[in-house]
């Protein structure tokens, strides 16, 4: 509770000094837009510099969630700073369950206390989607975990795991890797075929909770895509000539190819469709990867070392990140080889597979948001091995 006061409390603070055209609805990024089309005409549309029509852009979950605080209090200012500080909320508990996360996966509490209270006195805004990801993706860790090491699985626990990350899929879509790469470990684990069975109920709540926007996605489009239909147009922006390996320096050398950026583009979304603009952005970025195969791979290094130590075109914020990395292998060096083999394949399963989509297409500093918490806990618990010693160390068995 601790922690949730303090984080909330200085981004209470900070809201005060917020634009108040940042906090106005539909004042905001794309979630905000389709939160109003919502509200106003039913429709999960419009979310570019003009009128697109129906979209599949961004996930539906969170702005779902917006148009509920609009259509109780209204689309009004005060509306507006309610939705934000239900955002400030989200923020702060994630910060706020580091501790328990710690003791849950096998980490020191300690060491969760201290990346909690680092995470709270570290403001960042318009991350909210990554920040719910994040509460998702841990909880479902904790129940994996949990599946891991118990004799038995009940079915409808295995049901409510799998519609749970579908749920999760339909905030950030990007979550999939990391569902496959613990079903395939459960698969190993278990070595027993009778208990696949609870695998295989695991993964049909996962399609349970997909069918839905699927469903509205072909009646709408008459395509079939995962969750999103942008995929071809994140992989133009990060693959075509004159591209950075970050967006804000796409965006500020003006070679960022977004319909959000630039408004001949979101034109050309409304003559063609959403979906034939996307497919024609993917092969657009497949024929510029295939014909500069070495600018392509050089993005792509650019992109791992981005994702991992940030981008030298934000030097502070790239010393922040680096540190955050370098602690937190300390601390998994230190930690992992006192884990079981579940706990280890908790934490890390996520750190191999989350990040792979973001080696492909443009950086930003909140794609690491996710899973940055598992990087907190083990910096966390290499500054707390630091300052305790090592004769008074506090690994999990």
């Amino acid at each position: 509770m601790f922690i949730f006061l303090v984080a909330f409390s200085i981004r209470a603070i900070a809201l005060t000094r917020v634009p108040v055209s940042w906090v106005t609805p539909s004042g905001g990024g794309q979630e905000d837009k389709i939160a109003v089309s919502l509200l106003e005409r039913g429709e999960y549309s419009s979310t570019y510099k003009v009128p697109t029509g129906p979209t599949a852009h961004v996930p539906p979950l969170y702005p779902f969630l917006i148009s509920l605080i609009y259509r109780l209090v209204g689309l009004t200012l005060t509306a507006g700073y309610v939705r934000w500080l239900v955002d400030i909320a989200i923020v702060s508990a994630a910060y706020a369950m580091l501790p328990w996360l710690a003791a849950r996966l096998g980490l020191s509490p300690h060491g969760g206390f201290l990346a909690g209270i680092a995470g709270a006195f570290h403001v960042q805004w318009f991350c909210t989607v990554e920040f719910l990801a994040a509460i998702f993706l841990a909880l479902l860790l904790v129940g994996f975990l949990r599946r891991w090491t118990r004799d038995r699985s009940s079915t409808a626990g295995s049901l409510a795991i799998g519609v749970a990350f579908g749920a999760a899929l339909h905030l950030k879509p990007a979550l999939l890797p990391v569902f496959l790469g613990c079903a395939a470990f459960e698969l190993w684990w278990s070595r027993d075929r009778r208990r696949w069975l609870h695998s295989a109920v695991v993964v049909l709540g996962v399609i349970l909770a997909c069918v839905p926007w699927a469903w509205r996605n072909w009646n709408v489009f008459e395509s079939v895509f995962f969750i999103r239909s942008n995929f071809g147009l994140e992989l133009r922006v990060g693959n075509h000539q004159g591209a950075a390996s970050d967006v804000s320096q796409s965006h500020k050398q003006g070679t960022l190819l977004h319909p959000e950026a630039h408004i001949e583009e979101a034109i050309l979304v409304r003559e063609l469709g959403e979906i034939e603009y996307m497919r024609k952005a993917r092969g657009e970025a497949f024929e510029w990867m295939r014909a500069h195969p070495a600018k392509y791979l050089s993005l792509s290094v650019r992109r791992f070392a981005g994702f991992w130590f940030g981008s030298w075109y934000r030097p502070l914020t790239a010393t922040g990140i680096t540190l955050l990395t370098i602690l937190a292998a300390l601390g998994a060096w230190k930690t992992i080889p006192a884990l079981s083999t579940p706990q280890r394949a908790a934490l890390i399963i996520p750190l191999l597979t989350f990040p792979v989509v973001y080696y492909l297409v443009s950086y930003e500093p909140r794609y690491r948001i996710p899973i940055a918490w598992i990087l907190l806990l083990f910096a966390g618990t290499a500054v707390w091995e630091l300052v305790r010693g090592p004769e008074n160390a506090d690994l999990a068995p």
